[in-house]
């Protein structure tokens, strides 16, 4: 608990099986109450490894949903079991853990209900070894989608977020793509709602059991982000109708 407030962790996890346990250990259960492990169908033993090093809940996909897909059962079942704040932690160790204490305090003192940890804030990103064409790639799409969402996010592109329960119920996150994307379209969700995000900065590595996506979908993700951004442009508008939006 914090501040009586309960937290969980919500892992999306494919392939993990060579990393899950190092990143459970550098989680501090001084303050995170429950650990939620969400398998895509891997390939691998993630699914044994996560019970054995004692995860609570650890679910498993009967077919692969993909990352977004992932992600709507990892929230569904944190506000299932009663979830105050929601940290979304890569189970692949390219995000440190020992982040979560300074993303849950931000929310938990009611100073943003959003909080992100950034990759790029303080060179993190080319410091942990990101390519230079995704560090470039992601500077030009964060560029683009700050001025079509008139925000000022240093990066939209990290998956290490936390999330207030209000945040997670007053987005309908369900709606979203089941792919990469949804990232993206929960940003734009919420903002759309008047919601505030807050960024920390994260160090990170990439390390041949990293997570990543090659240049083929990097290219096609690319161009998905900018037509989220240009949908949610032209629905501030008042020119579109967008249904995860309403």
């Amino acid at each position: 608990m914090y501040l009586n407030k309960k937290v969980v962790v919500v892992m999306p996890a494919y392939n993990a099986a060579k990393t899950v346990e190092m990143t459970y250990k550098e989680i501090p259960f001084d303050i995170v109450d429950e650990v939620i492990l969400v398998d895509d169908q891997s390939k691998d033993d993630t699914v044994t490894v996560a019970k054995q090093i004692g995860i609570q809940h650890v679910i498993r996909h009967e077919k692969n949903k993909g990352y977004g897909g992932n992600q709507k059962t990892c929230y569904t079942k944190a506000l299932e079991i009663g979830a105050d704040i929601v940290v979304m932690l890569h189970p692949d160790y390219q995000y440190t853990p020992k982040l979560i204490t300074a993303m849950v305090s931000i929310i938990g003192q009611d100073l943003y209900p959003v909080v992100f940890g950034s990759r790029i804030l303080g060179k993190g990103a080319l410091k942990g070894g990101m390519p230079m064409y995704k560090y470039i790639s992601n500077r030009m799409l964060t560029l683009s989608q700050n001025i079509l969402m008139n925000q000022k996010l240093s990066e939209y592109h990290t998956g290490y977020r936390a999330f207030s329960r209000e945040v997670l119920q007053a987005v309908d996150f369900k709606k979203n793509s089941d792919n990469f994307v949804f990232d993206n379209q929960m940003i734009a969700q919420i903002f759309y709602k008047g919601f505030d995000i807050a960024e920390v900065t994260c160090p990170t590595k990439y390390f041949e059991e990293a997570s990543s996506i090659n240049f083929k979908n990097s290219t096609i993700y690319g161009l998905g982000v900018l037509g989220v951004s240009f949908r949610y442009f032209l629905a501030k508008l008042g020119l579109y109708k967008w249904e995860i939006l309403d």
